[in-house]
């Protein structure tokens, strides 16, 4: 099979120009899921017969959200990493073969988790936290949301695919295509059917269904750099074991975020009560915005990583990872601006009490000051996964989160009260990312010696 024209792109385009060709199409389809939730918050805050406990049950509900995705990472980030190696090593056959089989994984991971989750879906959500006020709100979303879980979660890891074997617009045009139904969908179940918090979640579902076609069409067409071959949908374990192991790190980052989030909110709760919940959903939207953005870059640079560290151009790997942190930083900058000096013009979107509004600026304030440091640890950490060091990567992605983050949670409280939780986040951000740049320096002194003749 001949060599593309998107892969010779790879090896030979300008570091600059091809990381913000692929990044930005990356970035518009990884922040496809914040969206999703700025829109469906906004047309719950703005509902005039629902109330602050509408927007409270979202926060509840997102720690299930969030494990989810992480199922779907699991496939999707392996599936797309181990595509953008095989294709520098030349090797289109296991490139297909990654397809086939993650249609398989994704399948049978998916709704095994989600169907689980429903059917105990009522105990779950009383141990989500749901009092009287939520519990009905938290559980139509989930009721609604679960079965279509399959979609959502078949829509993104394809999409990583597609944009990973060399198609990034394509890419960007499928997640822009769901934000867009999401947008259409969602005030016509919210405002004009009255569905309420059901609307919201079966307005999601929809606009995945339709976004999962798209994708889909792509693999089967023989144009494809990667295509679904019949005789490649089958259970491989070669290629089960190649997704897996890359795609186990992000799939931790995200399952353990999920744990995260619950406890931060049984946290928020017990010192500030529902009201805090609330606040925390507001929070976390820009929390997942600025994430969402970063992860977005990081996938940009994965498949150039990925090809360069497969064919070996370490020079060309190395100012793909430097750019990449450059732009990083930049974007944590710009949003510890706003988080800092500005953090009303994010409230006030979601329209809501002045006394939620109050909790939400103060939290805003404080866990934004050092989004620029993120912005490095996340780079790093995803650097890692992309040239295939899981193990540094798992440690990475867990290490902020269950070495510094947990204990700092139920720390912190106890001298600053509700304030103590988001001085746990950002403690965190602080130490984790000093380990990322040691692991960083270390790992680029193994590259300097593998380029001394």
């Amino acid at each position: 099979m001949m060599q593309s024209e998107r892969i010779l792109e790879l090896r030979n385009a300008p570091i600059r120009s091809l990381l913000w060709k692929y990044a930005l199409p990356a970035i518009v389809g990884s922040t496809v899921t914040a969206l999703y939730n700025i829109i469906t918050r906004y047309f719950i805050g703005n509902a005039d017969y629902l109330n602050d406990d509408a927007m409270s049950a979202m926060g509840l509900a997102l720690p299930i959200m969030t494990i989810l995705a992480a199922f779907g990472m699991l496939v999707g980030a392996g599936a797309g990493s181990r595509i953008s190696i095989f294709l520098g090593n030349e090797d289109y056959d296991k490139a297909e073969k990654v397809v086939g089989t993650s249609l398989i994984l994704t399948f049978i991971i998916t709704i095994t988790v989600s169907m689980s989750f429903f059917i105990f879906l009522k105990p779950l959500v009383h141990f989500l936290g749901a009092d009287e006020g939520t519990y009905q709100y938290t559980y139509d979303f989930l009721k609604y949301y679960l079965p279509g879980a399959i979609f959502a979660n078949l829509c993104f890891s394809f999409n990583n695919m597609m944009r990973s074997s060399g198609y990034p617009k394509k890419a960007m045009y499928t997640m822009l295509l769901t934000l867009v139904l999401n947008a259409i969908f969602a005030p016509i179940f919210i405002y004009q059917l009255r569905w309420g918090i059901e609307g919201a979640a079966l307005s999601i579902v929809l606009s995945m269904i339709i976004g999962t076609i798209f994708v889909m069409q792509h693999f089967i067409s023989r144009k494809s750099v990667v295509a679904f071959k019949l005789s490649n949908i089958r259970f491989n374990w070669f290629i089960t074991k190649a997704i897996l192991s890359i795609g186990m790190s992000p799939f931790l980052m995200n399952l353990v975020s999920g744990s995260i989030i619950f406890i931060i909110i049984q946290q928020v709760k017990i010192y500030g009560g529902s009201l805090a919940v609330g606040a925390y959903t507001i929070v976390n939207v820009l929390l997942m915005l600025v994430v969402l953005i970063l992860l977005g870059l990081t996938q940009g640079m994965q498949p150039i990583v990925g090809y360069s560290f497969g064919a070996k151009e370490i020079k060309r790997l190395r100012e793909a990872l430097l750019q990449t942190i450059k732009v990083g930083v930049m974007i944590g900058v710009i949003a510890m601006i706003i988080g800092v000096f500005f953090p009303s013009l994010v409230v006030e979107f979601f329209n809501p009490s002045p006394e939620l509004a109050k909790v939400a600026i103060n939290a805003i304030k404080i866990v934004t000051v050092l989004f620029p440091l993120a912005g490095f640890q996340i780079v790093v950490t995803i650097f890692f996964q992309s040239i295939g060091k899981v193990k540094h990567s798992i440690f990475l992605s867990l290490s902020r989160q269950i070495i510094f983050l947990i204990p700092g949670l139920f720390i912190f409280p106890l001298y600053f009260g509700i304030d103590g939780v988001w001085y746990a986040i950002f403690a965190a951000d602080l130490v984790s990312t000093c380990t990322a740049a040691l692991f960083l320096w270390v790992q680029l002194k193994e590259f300097r010696r593998f380029l001394k003749p």
